[in-house]
């Protein structure tokens, strides 16, 4: 009868979310795009809080929409999600000109961004099993030392 239903092109553990039309260029919105990336999102948050770039407000709504989506649409724990992806496209771009001497222009170029944030749950047993590891190291190491 009608269309079948889209495949997720994401998998089980992850959610999206995307900003667009951010009056910001590219450049100037992957300087935030790379401060958030691969970090838990209470940290990328935090961060994100306290950046002195204007654009942080609207990346900051961007990553908790993206959490928002994890916990509603597809039932994923908040204190376990990653910034997992961060990445900026191109948008369009305004075009202005500049007045100047003799009768002539200059472009102005008002470019516009769009930012993907993809959040993943990232379970705990990875996290503990690093910890163990590491700790298990340390110890090794003090009785390599206790016996020098």
């Amino acid at each position: 009868m009608g269309k079948s239903k889209r495949e997720r092109e994401l998998g089980e553990s992850e959610a999206r979310a995307v900003a667009r039309n951010l009056r910001v260029s590219p450049q100037k919105l992957n300087l935030l795009a790379q401060l958030i990336r691969g970090k838990k999102v209470d940290t990328a948050l935090a961060d994100l809080e306290f950046s002195r770039k204007r654009i942080a407000l609207d990346v900051r709504k961007c990553v908790m929409s993206a959490v928002a989506n994890a916990e509603n649409n597809h039932g994923l724990d908040v204190n376990d999600l990653v910034v997992t992806q961060a990445h900026v496209g191109k948008n369009f771009s305004m075009r202005r000109f500049h007045a100047r001497g003799r009768g002539r222009m200059s472009p102005i170029e008002k470019p516009f961004s769009q930012l993907t944030v993809i959040v993943k749950e990232v379970a705990q047993a990875k996290e503990e099993k690093a910890k163990t590891r590491r700790k298990g190291k340390t110890d090794e190491q003090a009785k390599a030392k206790e016996t020098a």
